[in-house]
């Protein structure tokens, strides 16, 4: 079946589900601030190339890991880190 002929309402009833809006998905937590000079520097330097290059893949290698990086270290599991579906350690 092709994605266009798909429907909220056509997937609601077959599935039995219930929409819920208004509510808050993400738990109310504080902002996190950059706690690194490394993540900030990268970040930095990074993004206008990012946005010039303008793809998924750039935005992943440029952006993203880095910030993966920065969260394994703050987590302190220096042995692994989940990436794309698999563990790397």
């Amino acid at each position: 079946m092709a994605y266009s002929d798909f429907s909220l309402k056509s997937v609601k009833e077959k599935f039995g589900l219930t929409l819920v809006e208004g509510g808050r998905f993400l738990p109310n937590i504080p902002p996190a601030t950059l706690t690194s000079p490394y993540l900030s520097d990268v970040l930095h330097e990074s993004l206008p190339l990012a946005i010039a290059m303008g793809s998924e893949k750039a935005r992943s290698e440029l952006l993203i890991s880095p910030v993966l990086f920065e969260l394994r270290r703050i987590f302190r599991s220096p042995d692994e880190l989940f990436f794309w579906g698999r563990f790397y350690r």
